[in-house]
């Protein structure tokens, strides 16, 4: 772990600098907006795709390397394969090198490199984003479910598409996205739910439909499963270990809370703040339902970056005495919360043959 703290460090700092550095930007007669420092932000890039690049562990990199070695990737296993993009992708780096540490650095390149630049974009802090993004537990997470989240990072840079309303290019990132990962599909619908208010009847339709699926999940899992008998995840329709863990839920919840309690003003400095709200409120309901069978968690990662961008308008809610208290708050729980959840609970270990520790 001692190359995360180092990370988590290195980042925050460069970040922190990119904001600190920015430079003024004038669109139009309106208020005078700000670019963050372009530099420091290639340096956050960097350094997460390096650290994330090089490793040889971490969930199931073990298990793509392997693939990577053994398999020939030919044509029929390549269309046997439901995730054809990906196998596309190996298929043309086994072309160049047997060494699977091309596939993990590529993934982690456009995955990070996306993020980066989509929270570089929209984030009011945008330390607190990449500080989020770490200790939040999707930066280990993006080392874990590498096509997911690599299918994930793809549709969030189309974040500019959903906010605009056009929904012929967004579906078409989607579509695209969908060959590393099929999950990807399930944002086509989720487009027409969340390009709405925030706080309106839906939003509290789709709470009372997190309660019902949770209080009747026994009833109603043949039909979650149904829904997903396609996907990578049929599989797991008679795992038996357990939910997620009931402290990921709560962490979701608290930038919802804050947005709820501040929605007014944050519709006025934020325009997209709705969508915000509405794709972090998908995040929350998601994970509820996962405390009852924690595959449903994997979800989330199409949806959990959103949460690293609303937390970092949140600050700017509270009145301009507190503002300085509520950046330190977030700062020591996360930090708290990352302990917990990746050296108590899941002992992560990360392994490189090119960065020692």
């Amino acid at each position: 772990m001692a190359i995360i703290w180092v990370n988590l460090v290195v980042v925050y700092i460069a970040s922190f600098f990119s904001r600190y550095l920015a430079t003024p930007v004038t669109i139009g007669p309106g208020p005078l907006s700000f670019r963050h420092n372009k530099w420091m932000a290639a340096i956050v890039m960097a350094t997460f795709v390096i650290i994330a690049g090089l490793r040889k562990n971490i969930g199931d990199t073990f298990f793509y390397m392997h693939a990577y070695r053994v398999s020939d990737f030919t044509w029929e296993e390549i269309k046997a394969d439901k995730d054809i993009g990906f196998g596309i992708l190996q298929k043309i780096l086994k072309s160049f090198t047997e060494d699977p540490q091309l596939l993990i650095f590529l993934t982690a390149l456009v995955t990070n490199v996306l993020i980066v630049y989509v929270l570089y974009k929209y984030s009011k802090l945008f330390e607190m984003s990449i500080y989020l993004y770490i200790t939040s537990g999707l930066y280990i997470v993006s080392m874990n479910g590498v096509r997911q989240f690599l299918a994930s990072a793809i549709v969030f840079a189309a974040t500019k598409y959903l906010f605009a309303g056009s929904w012929q290019k967004y579906f078409l990132v989607v579509a695209f996205a969908s060959t590393f990962h099929g999950s990807a599909l399930i944002l086509i619908p989720i487009y027409f739910i969340v390009r709405r208010k925030a706080w309106t009847s839906s939003t509290f339709i789709l709470l009372f439909m997190a309660v019902v699926l949770i209080l009747g999940y026994n009833v109603l899992s043949d039909v979650l499963f149904a829904a997903i008998a396609d996907t990578h995840y049929s599989e797991y329709k008679e795992f038996q270990e357990g939910g997620a863990n009931i402290i990921r839920v709560a962490i979701g919840a608290v930038p919802l809370v804050f947005a709820y309690l501040g929605r007014n003003k944050l519709r006025e400095i934020f325009p997209q703040g709705d969508y915000v709200v509405n794709m972090s409120l998908l995040n929350f309901i998601i994970m509820a339902v996962a405390t009852q069978n924690w595959i449903f968690a994997r979800f989330t990662i199409y949806f959990g970056l959103y949460n690293v961008i609303l937390m970092s308008w949140v600050i700017s809610l509270f009145v301009k005495r507190q503002q300085k208290f509520m950046y330190y708050a977030i700062l020591f729980f996360y930090l708290i919360y990352f302990y917990y959840e990746n050296v108590v609970t899941l002992h992560v270990i990360y392994r490189s043959d090119y960065l020692k520790f």
